[in-house]
């Protein structure tokens, strides 16, 4: 059978992405972001899996405000890169899983989570800069991700959004729908946005670390208690944009329900408006 091996978490800044195809990586001011995931592109050479489900949000991309779907999987071959105004990313398309997402869709909308089944859409920085991060730079022609991956879109840009309990509650049927598919596979679940920051309004450039770490220890130790806190603590304490760290529970609820193995942990403000947060958590 298939199986969750990993879970990854990391901010998906798209200044970050800018910084990457610009080729200022190594300036001062970028050099500290990127320094943290040095050790995640090695794990995932040392860790490749075969299929990557990718929890993200689409930023009025895919979606606009006349329909938001508040969960939606991709069951096409192929994403390409969107154009978000500036033209797309310079990166290559992503390849999808159609077999295993459509058996992950079948699985948990039998399991009463309603999905909106997604069979062509171009995927935005929320997916593509976590890629760059953790795989490194591809060439945009002659390159390739070195996995297929399932795009998994979360409406945490228009409310109502989900709860975070519905997430973590998510991750554990997508946990079990990956487990019942009949191919012995290597499933990693990464889940992407946040962490602290607002980008409008009397408290734009709000980051709050103390918070921030406080979330991830919670993370890792606590996810079920942490899954109860309602959006108005996200809001108050992470900012307007802060809700974006539900998506995470999506991941870690399809963890394992043993203490996870933390193989990497950083941190890091600034980054453009707001802060950095990255985790890979393995199954015991």
């Amino acid at each position: 059978m298939a199986k969750i091996t990993a879970s990854v978490y990391t901010s998906h800044v798209p200044a970050i992405g800018a910084a990457l195809d610009l080729g200022k990586t190594a300036e001062p001011y970028w050099q500290k972001v990127f320094s943290g995931y040095d050790f995640s592109k090695q794990w995932m050479k040392d860790n490749k899996p075969d299929v990557v489900f990718l929890v993200f949000n689409d930023h009025a991309t895919a979606f606009s405000l006349e329909m938001i779907p508040t969960f939606a999987i991709g069951t096409a071959a192929q994403y390409q890169p969107a154009d978000e105004g500036w033209g797309p990313r310079p990166v290559p398309q992503v390849m999808g899983h159609p077999a295993l997402a459509s058996h992950i869709a079948q699985s948990v909308i039998q399991d009463d989570f309603d999905l909106t089944i997604v069979n062509k859409m171009d995927v935005d920085h929320g997916l593509t800069v976590p890629l760059s991060l953790m795989c490194g730079q591809q060439d945009p022609v002659k390159g390739a991700w070195p996995c297929p991956v399932i795009p998994f879109a979360v409406n945490v840009v228009q409310y109502p959004v989900p709860s975070g309990r519905r997430c973590y509650n998510l991750g554990k049927a997508i946990r079990k729908a990956v487990e019942s598919y009949d191919e012995d596979l290597n499933v990693q679940i990464w889940g992407t946005g946040g962490m602290s920051h607002q980008l409008q309004g009397p408290r734009a450039g709000l980051i709050n670390a103390e918070w921030d770490n406080r979330f991830l220890d919670r993370l890792i130790a606590e996810p079920e208690a942490l899954a109860q806190m309602p959006h108005i603590d996200y809001v108050r304490e992470a900012g307007s944009e802060g809700i974006e760290l539900v998506m995470w529970l999506i991941a870690r609820g399809a963890m394992s329900d043993k203490p996870p193995t933390v193989r990497h942990r950083f941190y890091h403000v600034p980054a453009s408006n707001t802060a950095v947060g990255h985790l890979i958590l393995e199954n015991t």
